[in-house]
């Protein structure tokens, strides 16, 4: 069953819990908070005027991020910020735009590693249902070339079949727990002119490899498309930089 991802031009609506813990993290990632010692419940209930139950949820959701640990005695120290738990689509939301940049070069990273090797894998298992599914997903990105938001939706998808083909239940957590930094970054590989259609030439020649039972050339196409990608991402990386720079 496919699943559909949550759009980011979404209306969010956040507990008040939440939103403490946003404001939170915002202060140690500006550097008003250093490592180590960490406001109380009765610290956050005092400063933001809420109940120690909304203070204590909010110390829930920091550890569940590994933002903090609280330890025995009600004890709370920040953890480093190299644990935080970045495929979180919660706390990506809170970090600032330089920071989900250097993430998504590291997304890009991951998926040079892993997935032209997803492919190889695959390419020695796919079942001819996994085939037809992946056909009609590029049927569907041809259609939706016009329509960057809907497309991004069946190219996800596209890459999690292949993923599901190679048979590895680790590997499949690791790529689908990254979705939403996916989702981010193909926004923005998107952007560029004729992107779509060049991410559909470069879709149906990682199929035509599956079909074809050929690993190598499976590994061959699925870098292609991932380089290509990389380029994107480093091109609106240095937009962005020399924007900056202009300022």
């Amino acid at each position: 069953m496919q699943r559909r991802q949550e759009s980011p031009d979404a209306v969010k609506v956040r507990t008040l819990p939440v939103q403490v813990a946003a404001h939170l993290t915002r202060r140690i990632v500006s550097g008003a908070v250093e490592d180590g010692p960490f406001p109380s419940e009765l610290d956050i209930s005092q400063e933001f005027g809420v109940s120690r139950v909304v203070a204590r949820e909010t110390l829930k959701i920091l550890a569940s991020l590994d933002i903090v640990d609280v330890a025995q005695g009600r004890r709370v120290v920040v953890r480093p910020r190299a644990e935080w738990d970045y495929l979180s689509p919660l706390l990506v939301e809170w970090l600032p735009g330089e920071t989900v940049t250097e993430l998504l070069q590291e997304l890009d990273q991951m998926r040079v590693l892993l997935e032209p090797e997803l492919a190889a894998m695959a390419a020695a298992s796919v079942t001819d249902e996994t085939l037809d599914r992946l056909r009609g997903e590029i049927d569907r990105m041809s259609a939706l070339e016009g329509d960057p938001d809907a497309y991004l939706e069946v190219d996800h998808e596209f890459h999690m079949e292949i993923c599901r083909a190679a048979d590895n239940r680790i590997l499949d957590r690791i790529m689908y727990s990254a979705r939403w930094l996916g989702t981010a970054s193909r926004r923005i590989t998107n952007e560029a002119p004729a992107a779509l259609r060049k991410a559909t030439t470069d879709h149906t020649e990682i199929y035509e490899a599956l079909v074809a039972r050929d690993p190598e050339g499976a590994r061959a196409a699925m870098r292609k498309h991932l380089a290509n990608n990389s380029t994107l991402l480093a091109e609106k990386e240095r937009k962005t930089k020399r924007a900056a720079r202009r300022r």
